[in-house]
This record gives C-alpha cells, sequence and structure tokens, in this order.
C-alpha cells in the first residue's frame, strides 16, 4: 500500500509519462486533417510521447469513456467540445485551439480547459480550471494567465508541498479523536476478559482499525465524487473551511458551557447499544463490523475537518492527485489508533490508558475544537 501511495503521489505531469488521448468523430474530414496536421505534430514536438486516438463514433464506449473523464475532472458541460484532447488526465483541449495556446496549455501544472468549437482561425478562446469561472481570453493571450484563485495564474503548482503537508497534519489531528479512541479502549479491555492472547488483541485490532480507515475512505470518495459534480469546488472549498470554524467553536463552546449548546459533537448515543452488542460479540468479523460502524458513526464526532480537506482537494487537485491524498488523510486519520493499539497490547497499560482517557476526554474535545479552528482559519488565510 505504501508503495501504490508513493506511485500515486508522483506528479501526473511528469515529461518522461505524457500522453495523450484525441476523442474525435472518423466522419469529420475536417478533423482528420487538424488531428494528422496540426495536432498530433505539435504534441510529439512538446514531448508528449504517446498520442492514441479513439474514435467515439464507432466505438460508444469512448464516448462514455469521454463522459466520465471530464465529470470527473468538474469540466463545465459548456465546455465539452466535438473533439477533446485529454492529455495526462487533467489537460482538456477542447475543439480546435491555436497552436500557441496548446503549448501553453501543456505547461499548466493543474487542471486546465482551453476550448473553441469553432474550425475557421479563432479571435478568442475560454479558458476554466477547478476553483475558477469560464473566461473568455484573445487569440494572443496565454492560458497560464488565468488565475482561478486570484493567485499567479496556472503556472502555480497546485500539487505543492503545503499541500502534502496539509493533509498529513490534518489527517493526524483528525485522528486525536476521543470517540475512535474509547471504542478501541473498551474493545481491547473487554476482549482481555475473554482471556484472549496478546496476538489475538493485535489482530482483532488491526481488523477493527482496517475497517474503520475503509469505512472514512468510502465516505470520503463520496463525498469527493459529490463535490467534483456540484461544479463548484473552490465555493465548497472556502464552505468546508468555514464549517470547521463553527464545528470548532461548538467544541471549545461546550467544553467552558456544557449545557449552552444542544448540539455535541460525538457518537450518537441511539447507535451505543448497537456498538456494544458489536464488540461483546469478541470474533474477528465482529470487529470488522464494529469498526466500519465507528468510522460511520464517528463522522459527526470529527467529519468537519475532512470535509474541509475533501473540499480543498476537489478544488486545487486532479482526480489521481485527490485520491491519493484522501489514502494518504485516512492512513494518518488511523495512525494514533495504530499507535494505542500497539501501546495498549498489555492489559494493565490498557486499563491505565482508558482510565486517562475517560479522564481527559472533555480536554481532548477542547483540543480538538482548537484544531479545528486553526485549521479553518489556514486554510481560508492560504489555501481557499
Amino acid at each position: 500500500m505504501f508503495f501504490l501511495l508513493m506511485l500515486l503521489l508522483l506528479p501526473v505531469h511528469a515529461e518522461s509519462q505524457r500522453e495523450a488521448v484525441i476523442y474525435y468523430n472518423q466522419a469529420c474530414s475536417a478533423c482528420i486533417v487538424y488531428i494528422n496536421q496540426t495536432l498530433v505534430p505539435l504534441l510529439t514536438q512538446e514531448g508528449v510521447k504517446e498520442v492514441e486516438l479513439r474514435d467515439y463514433i464507432n466505438n460508444p464506449q469512448y464516448r462514455r469513456e469521454l463522459v466520465a473523464l471530464h465529470r470527473d475532472a468538474g469540466v463545465p458541460p459548456e465546455l465539452w467540445a466535438h473533439m477533446s484532447t485529454v492529455v495526462d488526465g487533467r489537460i482538456f483541449i477542447e475543439g480546435h485551439l491555436p497552436e500557441q495556446v496548446i503549448r501553453d496549455a501543456l505547461q499548466a501544472k493543474g487542471t486546465l480547459v482551453v476550448y473553441s468549437d469553432e474550425m475557421k482561425p479563432q479571435e478568442s478562446y475560454l479558458v476554466w480550471a477547478p476553483g475558477g469561472a469560464v473566461e473568455e481570453f484573445d487569440a494572443g493571450r496565454s492560458p497560464l494567465e488565468y488565475a482561478p484563485d486570484g493567485g499567479a495564474g496556472m503556472a502555480q503548482n497546485y500539487g505543492s508541498t503545503g499541500m502534502l503537508l496539509l493533509v498529513v497534519v490534518s489527517g493526524l489531528l483528525d485522528g486525536i479523536n476521543p470517540c475512535a479512541f474509547a471504542v478501541l479502549l473498551f474493545f481491547i479491555a473487554f476482549l482481555y476478559t475473554l482471556q484472549r492472547s496478546r496476538m489475538d488483541v493485535l489482530r482483532m485490532g488491526a481488523i477493527y482499525i482496517s475497517a474503520i480507515y475503509l469505512a472514512y475512505f468510502l465516505i470520503g470518495l463520496g463525498i469527493m465524487k459529490a463535490m467534483v459534480f456540484a461544479g463548484k469546488p473552490h465555493f465548497m472549498a472556502k464552505l468546508g473551511a468555514w464549517l470547521i470554524v463553527l464545528l470548532g467553536m461548538i467544541n471549545i463552546i461546550n467544553h467552558f458551557q456544557p449545557m449552552l449548546l444542544p448540539v455535541k459533537l460525538r457518537i450518537p448515543a441511539f447507535t451505543h447499544a448497537t456498538l456494544r452488542r458489536w464488540a461483546y460479540r469478541g470474533t474477528a468479523p465482529s470487529a470488522g463490523v464494529l469498526g466500519f460502524l465507528v468510522g460511520l458513526c464517528t463522522f459527526p464526532c470529527s467529519g468537519g475537518i475532512y470535509v474541509a480537506i475533501l473540499a480543498l482537494l476537489s478544488a486545487k487537485t486532479t482526480y489521481a492527485q485527490g485520491l491519493a491524498y484522501l489514502m494518504l488523510y485516512n492512513l494518518m486519520f488511523v495512525m494514533p489508533l495504530i499507535v494505542i493499539l500497539a501501546i495498549a497490547s498489555n492489559e494493565r497499560v490498557t486499563a491505565r490508558l482508558k482510565e486517562l482517557e475517560e479522564k481527559h476526554a472533555r480536554r481532548m474535545r477542547l483540543f480538538s475544537g482548537v484544531v479545528m479552528l486553526t485549521l479553518g482559519v489556514a486554510i481560508l488565510v492560504w489555501f481557499a
């Protein structure tokens, strides 16, 4: 899994791996001429090593494939041209563009769409990238000047160290979650009352943690897909940041004034009996079910940070990069549980940790509130 993650985190625009797929209509003679005489030679000159032609008229599967690429990248439907060239899965050359526009577009560091559906010489074209609005550029203007966030334009690298650091730190801090801690320690302590061996405890604890990872990953994948379909990733990133600011303030207020607000960020009370029932079974399959349920039930407790990061990934990364960051985030999210499992694989240590968790649960929620508030402000200031 580690090596797969590292592979996905490699820049998807690496020069040594550049490839393009041209989706076209074989019946369009002007398209064939443009592809053979202009587009393919230009792509080859610019270092695109593999160029594949896919006729979506004679093969409907290619049409479905192109639609999926457009939707995954969040490309507005009005920018879907009669012919699409997709480079590295993130640069969309829609229709017939001036050569220099194409050359510049190939240098973009993130997802970029350039569009002109006319076959005659163009005086202008449309440009779009995640987080921004569709803009019209004069034919002589470079698409790299397009700045969806008001920054330095598409030459800026959204797959930066800052994003990686944010994902790692926020995932780790989000994982310091009193909800999941309490259930894990309770489960381990119960296994020791059944006289289970240390290896049994480690095995079932690992199943429990893996199931939490799976549940949280699937939740994140669904939310990220929904945000792409929504088509307003930049707005969603800001909304997510404000959400965790609000949730952080709720946690802080609940610490100092527990009776002031009716909203509590914790596992819903009506799920407690179900979680205990699965924990009391004390088997490997029940550990998996318990972990999956805890992953679902703790989302109200810690989902604010997650939603904000997912919105940011939808706005600032390609789909492949976002998926890799999602895997990494969830790995960091369960890391504190992995540490606790390793430490608590001793009955006396488990009992002591359980006491400490019960004693300091309110302080941990205060800490969680401060973290959410800080991260929300940081995203608004530096990322969203």
